[in-house]
Parts: C-alpha cells; sequence; structure tokens
C-alpha cells in the first residue's frame, strides 16, 4: 500500500504520482491510495473481498461529519474481486490485483492514523498504512 497525491489502474498497472509521503496538512489535501494484491495460486478462481479503512490513533474507526439527511458511516472503501490464472503461467505464481482510490480532502484532526487492509476477514500488521496529520503552527 502506498499513499500518494494520485493513484489510478490502467492496463493492470498501477500508476502513482507523487507518491511515498506519511505526513499531510495542517489544511485536508485530496490524496490517492495505491495498492497492489497478491493473490497465492491456490486462491485464484475464487471469489474474495476486501475493505481499506481508516482508523485513529486508538484503532477505532475515523467517522467524518455528513449532512443531516445521511447516516454516518466509517471512512473506508473496499469490494469484491477474483482473479484467474492467465494460460501459460508457472504453477505457484502469484497472482496480481492492483487497486486506486483517490479521495476528495478529508478534514482530519491532527494526529497519528492508519489505513488498513483487510482481505476476507483477515488484516495483518504489514496491511496498514500510517500517516500524520500535522497541526498548524502558532
Amino acid at each position: 500500500m502506498l499513499l500518494a497525491d494520485y493513484a489510478v489502474v490502467s492496463d493492470g498497472k498501477l500508476t502513482i504520482v507523487g507518491g511515498g509521503w506519511s505526513q499531510t496538512g495542517p489544511q485536508p489535501a485530496a490524496f490517492g491510495i495505491g495498492l497492489l494484491i497478491q493473490v497465492p495460486w491456490d486462491l485464484a478462481n475464487t471469489p474474495h473481498s476486501f475493505t481499506v479503512e481508516l482508523l485513529d490513533t486508538d484503532g477505532g474507526p475515523v467517522i467524518l461529519d455528513v449532512a443531516e439527511e445521511e447516516e454516518a458511516q466509517p471512512v473506508a472503501f473496499g469490494g469484491e474481486f477474483e482473479v484467474g490464472r492467465p494460460p501459460g503461467l508457472k504453477p505457484g505464481t502469484p497472482l496480481d490485483f492492483p487497486v486506486a482510490m483517490n479521495s476528495t480532502p478529508l478534514p482530519l484532526e491532527p494526529g497519528r492514523y492508519e489505513w488498513r487492509l483487510t482481505i476476507d476477514g483477515q488484516s495483518r500488521e504489514d496491511w496498514t498504512l500510517p500517516f500524520s496529520v500535522r497541526a498548524e503552527e502558532a
């Protein structure tokens, strides 16, 4: 996973612009997230689901203020995917599933946050993307 100014998937590849930052602010800024899910050979041709959610310093979901007529939802994105084995690929080779998400600026309070990836209900410590929002200087 990589934080960027912008990310897009084209022809099965990730294009990252302004990637690799871990600090932002104090003003909200638009951003993108690029991730490359490598599906093990034996899990190909099987439906999977993924979620990437924004967590605060305490590990709780970040919920932003929304319009009164909308129900508050955690900041997250995800979906379902299935990766097939192309003909001629050597058995045992992992298969790539690139994902890109772009967001408008999020009004986050200064502090530490992380994006956490969950696949098929499971997460690992290395499936996180921590970043900090700086406070305004006095």
